[in-house]
């Protein structure tokens, strides 16, 4: 039987709550062994946006993971050049064949997948968790009519409504407010010693 293994893609500009929940619901919910990290080295949708730099955001990334023996961290889209295509880290992670790959991802991303780098061949290659909040109605009849029988590859998944954002966080930091019990406190103090987003 093929190893059932998460996927958590994103700049993690921080990492924060709702990343760590999100990924745990996902991996109880689908049965998945481990939930892989991967920190976008260079997002394809924000060129010509400040970012972080990836060894920060790897960094906080390894920090927020730390203590969960199911989740674990890679840097291959860093070793990789060019922009941080989704289907590229899948292509190379299904390269073996031994793995089932459920890519996790809000439902804002599931609703913008058409837009992404040959959506049709990523989702040849994996399944999608879209993870939603209680209440959110899903549009089937749009992902039929994007991706026709690719459709049934994306799956959905109720998750708490926890209404963090990395942009919201990087904001309250640059405003001198408080981050706690928005992201684990070893990212906190990372971000305080680094003077990130000050």
């Amino acid at each position: 039987m093929a190893k059932r293994v998460g996927i958590m893609g994103g700049t993690f500009d921080p990492p924060h709550l709702a990343h760590l929940r999100i990924s745990e619901e996902a991996r109880e919910a689908f049965r998945l062994e481990c939930a892989l990290f991967i920190p976008a080295a260079d997002p394809p949708h924000k060129q010509g946006r400040p970012i972080t730099p990836y060894h920060h955001r790897y960094r906080m990334t390894e920090l927020a993971i730390a203590g969960n023996d199911a989740f674990s961290i890679s840097d291959m889209e860093k070793r990789r050049e060019g922009p941080s295509y989704s289907l590229l880290t899948i292509q190379e992670l299904a390269a073996p064949g031994d793995k089932e790959l459920y890519f996790i991802t809000g439902m804002d991303s599931i609703n913008e997948l058409h837009t992404w780098y040959h959506p049709k061949e990523l989702l040849s290659l994996c399944h999608f968790i879209g993870t939603t909040r209680p209440g959110d109605p899903v549009d089937q009849s749009a992902l039929q009519r994007d991706f026709g029988a690719l459709a049934k590859n994306i799956d959905f998944l109720e998750v708490p409504g926890l209404e963090i954002s990395s942009t919201d966080i990087r904001e309250r930091v640059r405003r001198g407010r408080s981050i706690r019990y928005l992201v684990p406190q070893a990212v906190e103090r990372y971000i305080r010693e680094e003077g990130l987003y000050t």
